[in-house]
């Protein structure tokens, strides 16, 4: 089988199911693990990506008013490449070549089509039934059974670890807030709030299965979380670090209990968070592990940066 990914989550699943021999090309975004790299790049976004939070949710807002796609596919090189099997997503416009702008250039493709898989998912389990379907989809069945099958018993050992357990209450749990984006001010939904509580917490400003969106900063500051987690879309740490002022810069920030507390982390969105593919059990268990310190030290090897005093404002 041939495989074109357009979606990075999606290249992580075939790598992690052991097909990765049958990837001919993949989006810019599509980057872990490092081998893929060297695979034929057949997208690239069709605005620019260097500018700060406000500038780049300008930008993407505007071509989405004009009903402008915001990635550039070489239709050309797809073509060439013959793939057997296409997978992109219709979940969001933001995140990867939508379903919509595939299917209008597939009805002009001449000869056998390709297969054309779509990944939707809005909650975890969702998450994981899909990477299932990919695999039956890709001839891998066995091996995404027995991936699937690990990732379910390392979060069950980290829940065991914590105390949790299907009936376990909630309501002590430490709250948190995760932000997706940080200028406009937007929280994570989809999945999040199950990573959240599959790692004891529960979020705030955020609902399972529902999409992320825009909030108010006085409703942050009024739901005032235990843990701040900021972890922006498509954005590694460095980034992450130099965009930081869009918050601590806002009225309020420093009596928030969580910069109070220094319980403000930052995580690398890009590689984690962000992706619905197989490092979100790894985010879980950074997410366990900044809400639950003092029960996983040593236990979860640390993949954050603690905001420092100046950066907390």
């Amino acid at each position: 089988m041939r495989i074109a990914s357009l979606l990075p989550a999606a290249t992580e699943w075939v790598c992690a199911f052991d097909a990765a021999a049958d990837l001919v090309g993949r989006s810019h975004e599509c980057d872990f693990p490092p081998p893929v790299r060297a695979l034929p790049v057949l997208t690239r976004p069709a605005f620019a990506v260097d500018g700060d939070s406000a500038e780049i949710d300008a930008q993407v807002q505007d071509r989405l008013k004009k009903s402008l796609s915001l990635y550039e596919v070489d239709w050309k090189q797809l073509r060439a490449l013959q793939p057997d099997l296409i997978i992109t997503q219709a979940q969001c416009k933001v995140c990867a070549v939508a379903m919509p702008q595939l299917e209008a250039a597939l009805a002009a493709w001449m000869g056998t089509q390709p297969h054309v898989f779509s990944i939707e998912p809005y909650t975890l389990r969702q998450v994981l039934d899909t990477a299932l379907y990919l695999g039956r989809t890709l001839g891998r069945l066995d091996a995404a059974m027995q991936y699937l099958g690990e990732g379910e018993r390392i979060l069950s050992t980290l829940r065991k670890r914590l105390g949790l357990h299907k009936r376990s209450d909630p309501s002590g749990w430490p709250t948190l807030a995760c932000i997706e984006w940080m200028e406009p001010l937007m929280t994570a939904g989809h999945w999040m709030p199950d990573l959240a509580e599959m790692a004891g917490g529960r979020t705030v400003l955020a609902e399972q299965g529902t999409r992320s969106r825009y909030v108010a900063w006085d409703d942050l500051r009024a739901a005032d979380p235990d843990v701040i987690a900021i972890a922006p879309c498509g954005f590694a740490l460095e980034q992450t670090r130099r965009e930081l002022s869009f918050l601590t810069g806002r009225p309020g920030w420093n009596a928030l209990k969580a910069v109070r507390q220094n319980r403000v982390f930052l995580f690398d969105g890009h590689a984690y968070f962000n992706r619905p593919g197989p490092r979100l059990y790894r985010s879980v268990e950074l997410l366990a592990a900044a809400l639950h310190p003092e029960i996983l030290e040593g236990f979860v090897a640390e993949d954050w940066e603690m905001a420092t005093a100046d950066e907390r404002g």
